[in-house]
């Protein structure tokens, strides 16, 4: 199982970046796929999650400015970010969860908002 992410990158407070996280070795249709992120001295948080029938939910920080989507075929998961702000300065790790199986976790991307 792989899940790589990547996108990440340094941006000025205000931009955007959109992360992608594609799937291998899993039955990525039948998982709900989210994205987490980790700044330095904090614990992981959910950012942003979509079941496999499309349903999303995101954390209040984020609602807004943040838009999570797959794509089935190409067992893609992305998160547009916009209106970025220093506070979102984190590792992304976008995660898989199978209701009958293993929860796996990509190896994170680093996303930097500066002011």
């Amino acid at each position: 199982v792989q899940l790589q992410a990547s996108g990440g990158g340094s941006v000025q407070a205000g931009g955007s970046l959109r992360l992608s996280c594609a799937a291998s070795g899993i039955i990525f249709r039948l998982n709900t796929m989210s994205w987490y992120r980790e700044a330095p001295g904090k614990q992981r948080e959910l950012v942003a999650g979509i079941t496999r029938g499309g349903i999303t939910n995101y954390a209040d920080s984020v609602k807004g400015r943040f838009t999570i989507s797959r794509d089935n075929a190409f067992k893609t998961v992305y998160l547009q970010m916009s209106s970025l702000k220093p506070e979102d300065t984190a590792v992304y790790y976008c995660k898989s969860t199978w209701d009958y199986g293993s929860d796996y976790w990509g190896q994170g991307t680093q996303v930097t908002v500066s002011s």
